[in-house]
This record gives C-alpha cells, sequence and structure tokens, in this order.
C-alpha cells in the first residue's frame, strides 16, 4: 500500500488527522487560553521579584508589608495559574483519548473494508501495528504536545515583548546569541523524521513477523526449522532496535543543545549587563529579573525540542496510519443502492472480463486479463459447479460472482440487479460464501454459528443442526455446542470446521450459496457427511461450487468448464462426458487419480 502523505510537512499530517477525529479541536480555544493563562506565571514572578527588590529593599532596610504583598499576589496567581493549568491538560487529554479512540475505530473499520487483495499484500502483523503501536505514538503528541507547540510559541512571544521593555539591548544579545538554535533544530529535525519513520516501518515488520511465524508454528516444528526462523526475527528485532537508537541519539542531543544555548544567552547577558552597569533603566532588580526572563525565553525552547522529537514520533505513526485510510476500499460501496428482488436469484455473467493492471499486475507482475469476454447465465435454484486446472481462473470467476472484486469489463447481475448496484448488508445477507478454508474464531460452536445470526439461542442453533442432518455428530462432541474450536479452529479437523461453516452458513438462510470445494481436503466419511449437509443446506437455493473433486461436479445440475480465463464448455455432467471435451479429460484424469490413491 502507498503512502500518499509522505510529501506532507508535520502540520498537514496533523492536520488530516485532526479532520478526521474532529473532536479533537473541539473546546481546543478554551483549553488553549487556560493553558495560556497557566503559563502566564513564568512572566510574572520576574516582574514580582524585580519589584520586590528594588521597591521592597530601600536603604539596607526591608519593607515587609510590600514584600509580603507581592508574596500573596504571586501565591494566588501560582494557585489560580496552577488550576488553569491542570485544567487545561485534563481537558485535552480526555480530548485526545476520544480523538484517538475514534480514529483507531476508523482506521480498524477501513481495514475491514479494504478488497481481499489489498489484505494479501499486507501482513496481518504490519496492519496490526497501524492500529496499535502507530496509534499510540499519537497519544502524547496529541495530550499534550499540539499545546505545547502553540503555548511555547506564544510565551516566547510574550516574554520577548516585555524583555525588550526591561532593555532593549541586553534583549537583542540573548535572541542574537539565540539564533543559532533554529538552524541546528531544523537541520536535527529533517534526520529525525526519517530516523522515526525508518522506526515505525522496522516496528511493523517486526510485528508482522512475529504474527506470520506464530501462525505457522506446526510448519516450523515439523521441519525442525524454528531455529532459524528464530534468528530471522532476531534480526528484524535488531534492526528495529538500530534504528530505534539512532532516533533516541538524535533526539537526545535537541534536549541538551536548547540547555547549552539557554546557559550561552545567559552569560551573554550577565556580560553585556555587568559592562553597561547599573543605571536609572537597568536596576539591580531590573538586571535579576530579566536574567530570569532570558531563562523563561528560552525554557520553552528546551521543552520545544523535546515536544519536536516527540512529534516526528506522531508524524511518522500518522503518516503510516494515512496510508491505510487513503487506500480506497474494495470493491467500492455502491452509492446508490438498489434493493435485491424478493425470493431465488438468478444469476447473470455479462461478458465479463479481468485482470490486475489496474493494480499494477498479479504478485508474478503479469497484467494479462485472467478472465476474458465470459458470458452465462444461472436460472434461479439451479446448482452449477465450476471445474477448470489450477490457474485456469475458477476461483478468480467465483470471487467475481461473490462481489470480493469488480470485473474489469462487464457486470455480474443478481435478479437483475448489477452487483455494484446494491449495498453490501443487502448483498451479504442474500449471497453467503463458505470458503474452502473456513475461519473459526476463538470460542464455542454456538458462537461461531450465531456470529451469523446473532439473534439465535441455544434451541435456534440445534435446529440448524438438525437441518443438515449434523445432530449426530454436535451430539458426539463432548460438549455440544459449547465445545471449544481453539483459535482459528485448531480444535477440529478440517472437516469439523467445514461443517460448522455450512451450518453457520444455513444461519444466514441465503438465497445464493457460493462454495468453494468444502470437500478438498476431507476423509471419505466426513466427505459423505459434508456432501448429504450441503444437497440439503442447497434444496431450493441457487448454489455455486468452486470444484477440486470432480465427484462435486458429477452431483451439481451443471458444469461451467473454465480453461486459460475462458468459458469453453457449459453443460450437465453427463452429457459433458460423452463428448471428447476438456470436461472428459479431466473427469478421466480425476478418476485414474482416485483409483492409483484407492490402490495404494
Amino acid at each position: 500500500m502507498s503512502e500518499p502523505e509522505s510529501h506532507r510537512g508535520a502540520i498537514g499530517v496533523i492536520g488530516r488527522g485532526v479532520d478526521i477525529a474532529p473532536v479533537l479541536r473541539q473546546g481546543f480555544l478554551l483549553t488553549f487560553l487556560l493553558a495560556f493563562v497557566g503559563a502566564g506565571a513564568r512572566v510574572v514572578v520576574p516582574i514580582l521579584l524585580q519589584l520586590a527588590i528594588d521597591h521592597g529593599l530601600q536603604d539596607g532596610a526591608v519593607d515587609v508589608g510590600y514584600v509580603v504583598r507581592l508574596v500573596a499576589i504571586g501565591v494566588i496567581l501560582v494557585i489560580v495559574t496552577g488550576w488553569c493549568l491542570r485544567t487545561a491538560v485534563y481537558r485535552l487529554g480526555r480530548r485526545a483519548e476520544q480523538g484517538l479512540f475514534l480514529l483507531r475505530v476508523t482506521l480498524f473499520d477501513h481495514i475491514h473494508h479494504l478488497s481481499i487483495s489489498d489484505h494479501n499484500e499486507e501482513r496481518r502483523g504490519a496492519l496490526v501495528s497501524r492500529v496499535t503501536s502507530d496509534i499510540e505514538t499519537l497519544q502524547m503528541f496529541f495530550s499534550w504536545g499540539a499545546l505545547a507547540f502553540l503555548l511555547d510559541g506564544t510565551l516566547m512571544l510574550m516574554v520577548a515583548g516585555v524583555m525588550i521593555a526591561y532593555n532593549w539591548v541586553l534583549a537583542l544579545v540573548a535572541f542574537v546569541v539565540a539564533m543559532p538554535l533554529a538552524f541546528v533544530l531544523r537541520v536535527v529535525q529533517s534526520h529525525l523524521v526519517r530516523a522515526h519513520t525508518r522506526t515505525r516501518e522496522q516496528n511493523a515488520e517486526l510485528l508482522g513477523s512475529i504474527s506470520e511465524y506464530a501462525s505457522g508454528i506446526e510448519t516450523l516444528q515439523a521441519y525442525d526449522c524454528s531455529e532459524t526462523y528464530v534468528k530471522k526475527v532476531e534480526n528484524i528485532a535488531r534492526e528495529r532496535r538500530r534504528s530505534w537508537v539512532k532516533a533516541s541519539i538524535l533526539g537526545a542531543f535537541l534536549f541538551p543543545s536548547g540547555e547549552v544555548f539557554s546557559v550561552l544567552s545567559v552569560c551573554a547577558v550577565v556580560s553585556v549587563g555587568v559592562v553597561m552597569g547599573p543605571s536609572q533603566e537597568l536596576t539591580t532588580g531590573a538586571m535579576i529579573g530579566f536574567i530570569f526572563l532570558t531563562y523563561r525565553f528560552l525554557e520553552p525552547i528546551a521543552e520545544f525540542t523535546e515536544v519536536l522529537d516527540q512529534t516526528q514520533t506522531a508524524v511518522a505513526g500518522m503518516r503510516r496510519v494515512l496510508g491505510i485510510l487513503d487506500t480506497p476500499v474494495g470493491p467500492p460501496p455502491a452509492t446508490e443502492p438498489i434493493p435485491l428482488p424478493k425470493g431465488p436469484l438468478d444469476i447473470r455473467i455479462e461478458d465479463v472480463t479481468f485482470s490486475y493492471t489496474a493494480r499494477g499486475g498479479d504478485e508474478s507482475g503479469n497484467d494479462a486479463p485472467v478472465l476474458r469476454n465470459i458470458s452465462v447465465q444461472i436460472p434461479a435454484g439451479q446448482s452449477v459447479a465450476i471445474v477448470g486446472t489450477t490457474g485456469s481462473g475458477k476461483s478468480t470467476l467465483g470471487r467475481l460472482i461473490g462481489r470480493f472484486a469488480d470485473p474489469t469489463n462487464g457486470l455480474v447481475t443478481f435478479g437483475g440487479v448489477d452487483v455494484r448496484r446494491v449495498a453490501n448488508a443487502d448483498l451479504r445477507r442474500r449471497v453467503v460464501v463458505v470458503p474452502q478454508e473456513p475461519f473459526l474464531f476463538t470460542g464455542t460452536i454456538g458462537m461461531n454459528v450465531r456470529f451469523a445470526a446473532p439473534e439465535l439461542d441455544d434451541n435456534g442453533v440445534h435446529r440448524l443442526f438438525e437441518s443438515l442432518d449434523l445432530t449426530d455428530w454436535l451430539m458426539s462432541l463432548p460438549d455440544g455446542l459449547a465445545t471449544e474450536v481453539g483459535e482459528r479452529g485448531s480444535l477440529l479437523s478440517a472437516g469439523e470446521r467445514q461443517l460448522v461453516a455450512l451450518v453457520r452458513a444455513a444461519a444466514s438462510s441465503p438465497d445464493v450459496l457460493l462454495l468453494d470445494e468444502a470437500t478438498s481436503s476431507v476423509d471419505a466419511l466426513t466427505e459423505v457427511r459434508l456432501s448429504h449437509a450441503l444437497e440439503l443446506l442447497s434444496g431450493g437455493r441457487t448454489s455455486i461450487a468452486i470444484a477440486h473433486r470432480l465427484s462435486t461436479a458429477a452431483r451439481a445440475d451443471r458444469v461451467l468448464v473454465v480453461e486459460d480465463g475462458k468459458l469453453v464448455e457449459d453443460g450437465p455432467h453427463s452429457e459433458l462426458l460423452l463428448r471428447d471435451s476438456h470436461y472428459s479429460k479431466l473427469y478421466d484424469a480425476w478418476v485414474q487419480a482416485t483409483e492409483v490413491d484407492i490402490a495404494q
């Protein structure tokens, strides 16, 4: 997936994030005013100190009453400004959490609506890192960094004005000595952006690798390759450490650089002040107050350097988040959806061509059409098997029918309605896909069935099993519906996962079933049970099976033969066998392979 925000500056990137989560800007003006008042004590205290020295100390005597009044004013100001600052931080932190919650949910929802091709291109762990760690990098920035930018800049202007009012010569000295810091910050910042971007990329790669290797642990152990892949993860983690250390070193350079220039500026101010000597314009109190103001002027710069480091981390994370959000959902939702007609649905495929050209080619770099000029009509209630050799395009045709992708040319209709004009919720209620390797979520069998129909109670789920003649299998399990399936259904066999998937499909009561060969990887006994359940489930419904075992095709009303992206044959199983056809050759080869397997 591309990173379309990579050319934007930090402000532009953060601005995009605020546009996505507008709650971040709600009440910001009041929050800023509270923080501004809260920071006012930094300016007031040096002024009170100057007044205490110049007017509270007269001829070696202390005007206690005057000093006490100044102290009282200072205490009141500190309490008020402290409350204002605390309230501002609370308000900003609360808005930040609300905004990041909205941003996280928006991102997750967008990932959910990306095309299957996009998911295949991006590693699962990398997508997880967008929703978790990349969002978390924004927390500190939005909870304080954004306000600190505005507050520190405003405070510097405020203090600069007071410094000029005290003594413009000393103010000019402080400004000139501190000016090179701006150049240092700019140079370091450009390197810091790249360092933090690389760190986020390395973090996503690490999470992706860990997720992939954890999912493939059975294969790794079977081939005794665990040590090899542990070393690969270790190398990736080492690269992440290096990139993080580099970014940390650059960030660590920023903070002391602000401190160094603060010390240099104060030294210069004191030196020039001593040379100038006390005068009516520059009293002892004014000189001491000015030194404090110089610190106050440069103090935001020191804080600003820390915030800058934090901001680059946030910008790097935000760019990666926006890279996902700017990836178009696929297929795109219907803008003015048309409802599907009630009752059984017929399917028409009209002059359909499909290629990966729009996505820059398939995984091998090939952009030739995968399907070419396919036209076929499937009446409502008919069972159809799509067969073909590996790479013929049969699975791609099934994906277009299920609208996991849209044709490059041509159209697919259900009940006379272009599938691109149907609302996704309507389509998924009426058309159910049972993949070759169904996904079961961690939990019980009952929970995985109710996933498709949350309103069902246990009695309703039992009736579904009964309708597919699977009650005996369910009762053979130790805990029935409460049987745990494990992560991704790992506690069940492949055939048992298919049985649960069929019951889940029945829970939706669909009008069209799209089956990616539910019996391709199961034992003979389970295949019989699955085939019987499929017959019961398909009864009265339009069903399309992507057939890998031609026994499935033999049971279908009609067989479509796809070869090299073209529909080459169309007819009942019995008729196609009588011809010297592609299908008869495929069937003979399958029968011979089956006989060899049985003989062995």
